[in-house]
């Protein structure tokens, strides 16, 4: 995901909040978020993952006047979805300043590292990382993101 210009909204950072159903009110409450060692409303910790929404081509949502693929196996017979044999397996966030309301960041995106595992019932797991920063307008690095996705191989059938 590449974003070009992503607003922290003050609104968009109250909405983020309650919708993780977070009331810590340095997310809503500039009165009292001026008050804080931060001196302004602040972004909860997974906030970047909304820039998702400024990225027209973001994979995991499908395009406008496009098929939903759903969340069931096959839901609309968009099989590729389903057939990836893949997930997301963690999600880290460092943050190098507080992500204050008001700031404009971009987001760019490249690969960590990568490894494998032998699974406990057999077959490979490869691991990949993905690496995104997002930066202020000024080149500040604000925020790391770091995700982790895991592949399974294909089980092997042994002889005997």
């Amino acid at each position: 995901m590449g974003v070009q210009r992503f607003p922290v909204e003050s609104t968009h950072i109250m909405m983020f909040a309650r919708a993780v159903r977070d009331p810590n009110p340095i997310y809503a409450d500039a009165n009292y978020a001026a008050n804080t060692e931060v001196g302004g409303v602040i972004a909860p910790p997974t906030f970047v993952q909304a820039s998702a929404h400024f990225d027209l081509d973001y994979p995991l949502r499908p395009p406008v006047n496009g098929p939903w693929w759903g969340s069931g196996r096959d839901a609309t017979g968009v099989a590729d979805r389903a057939a990836t044999g893949g997930l997301h397996a963690e999600q880290h966030y460092e943050y190098h300043r507080p992500l204050l309301a008001g700031d404009v960041l971009t987001a760019t995106v490249h690969d960590g590292k990568t490894w494998q595992k032998e699974g406990r019932r057999g077959g490979t797991l490869n691991f990949a990382e993905q690496i995104t920063e997002y930066r202020a307008l000024d080149g500040e690095l604000v925020v790391t993101a770091r995700g982790v996705s895991v592949m399974t191989g294909k089980v092997v059938e042994q002889e005997g």
